[in-house]
């Protein structure tokens, strides 16, 4: 069986080697270190750690005798007794922290406090110590109700962690067996705040989070429902009504035979399709694929194949077993003949048959048959290795199996409770997944189970799938449990519907972060704290993320408050400009404080200088790139942004087979211009349609756009009122048909310049001018934040006066009127 390629040996002078101890210096920051009474160290790869050939090392022994072993490295300071790692005997000093009674020191320009500041000591880690450690993840969050105890991360708040690899398994090659000398194995992480700097090193050491295919970023439908195959495919036509694009569609198990004979056992493990529910599969597959819907199928792989499954008589008689004694084939993935058997004859025949991926629901415990490795771990490797073997790109979606993980996405995160606590953790839950590089998180949007009747919180957490790693909808076989758009009351079914087509349009801006999650080792959703380190704030805002490398995102997780008809939520803005892309507001950065959102809005922010491609159309074929693309500027500072696309599918991306589409914005404040290159498409432009039509979304800018005419080679846009933008192109580009408009929408604060369609590959570039950066001291909004809220009349009448009349005096004003201060963050969110 293909496997990954290990690279698992340390260079021999980056290690430092005792009759018992061996430390291995694999970055200035990152320490492997290992005891054995015996000095029985292990050199093979592990099911947590592939890759140990870090560059050379630089480090100093400062002293080295029969009782102290003392070295340094640019960031470590080691000091060790030589004897069985304790708390004593281990200390590693990091050096350039602080220890001091607060989290980050403080930098004052009197000299006395430098003084104070430059006598505390370093911040000092002995060994066993976690610390207040920021979070890694967990195995599920079945029947959870807002209760989950995180695993530990690579990260804590005194700058160090980690984690000890002595239980885990060997792997050689295609091998997989237990330690024969069993260790200490432990990897120290000392990288303080540098986050991004450890989880690049993370995934050398434990191996790339590989791409996963195109459609899994659309939306997927799931419910553990009896369909059969005319009320699935009717359910899909609905959606086809509603235009509701579904990318993947899940069948829970009723796919299989579930109600057999006692003397087999249950029906919950099952391999056989129900010919009851679906007369003819293939058909029913191939409908499937047809309509642009990637399939998978539930399993329950906790017994094997018993005598009542239509292959059991090819694998018994593989396997040595006489069908007629009906002896059932164990499962036993330690077994290598079951293995061959378990992919040959079950799962590779149905994967021609139209099943592209497997739900594996682990069943199995936490002991394999034999020897002690984790069931649910060998059946992610297993079943992703069958994939890549077949030079397919490998996808399964199966539960967490502990740090190492990310190299098989996707992640189910289990079976929780349908209620507001379970939805208020999922962000936070997801978001900090990434420190322990695990970016693929699928939850049960909507909750799984229990819980009660609520459109609202149905509605708030369809919004947070939309921006989470997938979106899944799910639920248990209740037949009161509703999700479909058209199942709920207005506006949450206008609402959804928008949502899972914004989904469906932000499969460009997804797919490549799905690239830079790989190649630039990215997660997708990464804590605020990621990009502000420093700053205490950042650490405060839980539910807040940045979501791809353009924007900020911050559900709401908690009811509309009766007063304002608005949601909450605490968010942490990074410094720098951001324009929300929903409603125009405009934020400065490095602030903390709650955002107001009504039911048909969450916020999300885009940075000034950030760039994020959308498809300007819904497709049925996932993987057929988009003929128009609407790309959504915040205006404000300079950035660039570079498009990955190619066929979704194969795993020519590792070898960076793709296009490549370079995306760049230049804002000049004292021109109040700004310029947009789209650089011709580079590589394999055969992907792409020949001709794309591109619109440019400036957000965060007011009305009155405009623009000279740049010269011979330019077409110039006219827009309403006279406004104008020019076009520079090509000589191929001017040939095409290019129908250019420009117009403004009031309410978000957006600027739309439609360029036409111009070639994909030529370089296309505009330039705007009169660009004036909008502001947030807006009537409209005011009037209307009034307009929805629950309060007297007059009350409303007295502060709109207020603000008219009030100027930059109004957030004054406002703070000594008799209402809610819920009302009062709301309103100065507005105007300040």
């Amino acid at each position: 069986m293909k496997t990954f390629n290990f690279n698992p040996l340390c260079p021999t002078e980056n290690i430092l080697l005792g009759a018992s101890y061996r430390i291995s210096i694999l970055t200035d920051s990152l320490l492997r270190l290992e005891y054995e009474k015996d000095g029985h160290f292990t050199d093979n790869a592990t099911q947590v750690v592939l890759n140990r050939d870090f560059p050379k090392a630089e480090f100093e022994v400062l002293e080295d005798n029969e009782e102290k072993l003392i070295f340094i490295t640019k960031k470590l300071k080691v000091t060790y007794d030589k004897k069985d790692f304790t708390p004593r005997g281990l200390q590693i000093e990091l050096l350039g922290t602080m220890k001091s009674g607060s989290d980050i020191p403080e930098k004052n320009g009197d000299d006395s406090n430098q003084e104070n500041n430059s006598e505390v000591n370093n911040v000092i880690w002995n060994y066993g110590e976690n610390g207040r450690n920021l979070f890694g993840t967990v195995r599920t969050l079945d029947e959870t109700n807002g209760v989950v105890l995180y695993e530990k991360g690579l990260f804590s708040r005194e700058g160090y962690a980690w984690f000890d690899d002595g239980e885990s398994c060997e792997l050689s090659g295609e091998d997989i067996f237990d330690r024969e000398h069993p260790e200490k194995d432990v990897y120290f992480w000392g990288y303080g705040t540098r986050f991004k700097e450890a989880l690049k090193d993370f995934y050398h050491l434990c191996g790339k989070a590989p791409m996963i295919p195109r459609y899994a970023l659309g939306n997927w439908w799931s419910k553990y429902e009896k369909y059969t195959e005319e009320s699935y495919l009717d359910l899909m036509d609905k959606f086809d009504e509603e235009n509701v694009p579904i990318t993947v569609a899940v069948i829970d198990m009723d796919w299989h035979l579930t109600e057999i004979d006692p003397k087999y056992g249950t029906g919950w493990t099952g391999y056989t399709w129900n010919k009851e529910y679906f007369p003819d599969y293939r058909r029913f597959l191939s409908e499937l694929h047809r309509r642009g819907k990637a399939v998978t199928l539930n399993l329950h792989p906790a017994d094997g194949i018993r005598a009542f499954e239509s292959m059991y008589e090819k694998v018994a008689t593989r396997m040595g077993i006489d069908p007629e004694s009906e002896k059932p084939v164990e499962f036993d993935l330690m077994n290598k003949d079951f293995v061959d058997a378990y992919f040959e004859d079950v799962m590779q025949p149905y994967e021609e048959d139209g099943v592209d991926f497997w739900w594996i629901d682990w069943q199995q415990g936490t002991k394999a048959k034999s020897g002690s490795v984790d069931p649910l771990w060998i059946l992610n490797h297993y079943h992703f290795l069958d994939q890549l073997r077949r030079d397919k790109r490998a996808m399964i979606f199966s539960r967490f199996a502990g740090i190492g993980s990310h190299r098989y996405p996707i992640g189910f995160s289990g079976d929780t409770c349908a209620t507001w606590v379970s939805l208020d953790i999922q962000p936070f839950f997801t978001s900090t997944a990434s420190n322990v590089g695990y970016g693929w998180w699928s939850h049960d949007i909507g909750g799984h189970m229990h819980g009660e009747e609520d459109t609202e919180r149905t509605c708030r957490w369809i919004q947070f799938g939309v921006f989470s790693p997938i979106m899944r909808l799910h639920s248990s076989c209740n037949p009161f449990f509703f999700k479909e758009p058209w199942n709920l009351p207005q506006p949450m079914r206008s609402v959804v519907g928008d949502f899972m087509r914004l989904r469906h349009r932000m499969i460009p801006y997804l797919y490549t972060a799905n690239y830079n999650a790989y190649k630039n080792d990215e997660p997708l959703m990464q804590p605020l704290y990621y990009g502000s380190p420093e700053n205490e704030k950042a650490y405060r805002s839980r539910n807040g993320y940045y979501f791809g490398s353009e924007l900020a995102v911050y559900p709401i997780t908690s009811p509309l408050d009766d007063e304002l008809q608005m949601g909450e939520v605490l968010a942490f803005i990074p410094e720098g400009r951001w324009i929300d892309i929903f409603n125009g507001n405009v934020y400065e950065g490095d602030k903390l404080r709650k955002l107001y959102r009504p039911i048909e809005q969450i916020p999300v922010l885009v940075k000034a200088g950030g760039i994020v491609p959308m498809a300007d159309e819904i497709t049925s074929d996932v993987n057929k790139l988009p003929e128009k693309l609407r790309i959504y500027l915040g205006v404000g500072a300079d950035g660039s942004y570079t498009l990955f696309e190619d066929d979704g599918l194969t795993n020519g991306y590792m070898k960076d087979e793709g296009v490549f589409t370079k995306i760049t914005q230049t804002y000049d404040h004292e021109k109040r211009e700004l310029c947009v290159e789209i650089s011709g498409a580079e590589g394999m432009t055969s992907f792409l349609p020949e001709q794309r039509e591109f619109t440019l979304v400036l957000c965060g800018v007011e009305d009155g756009v405009m623009l000279e005419d740049s010269g011979e080679n330019g077409v110039t846009l006219e827009g309403s009122e006279g406004n104008s933008a020019t076009l520079e192109s090509s000589e191929e580009n001017n040939g095409t048909d290019a129908q250019q408009t420009l117009d403004y929408d009031e309410d978000k604060k957006q600027a739309i310049v439609s360029l036409g369609k111009v070639m994909a590959a030529e370089r296309t570039k505009l330039v705007i001018k009169n660009v004036v950066l909008s502001s947030n001291a807006r009537e409209k909004e005011v009037f209307k934040l009034l307009k929805r809220c629950k309060f007297s009349y007059d009350m409303k009448q007295r502060i709109y006066d207020s603000f008219l009349q009030g100027g930059l005096r109004f957030e004054e004003e406002i703070r000594n009127i008799d209402i809610s201060e819920k009302m009062k963050d709301a309103l100065i969110e507005i105007i300040v």
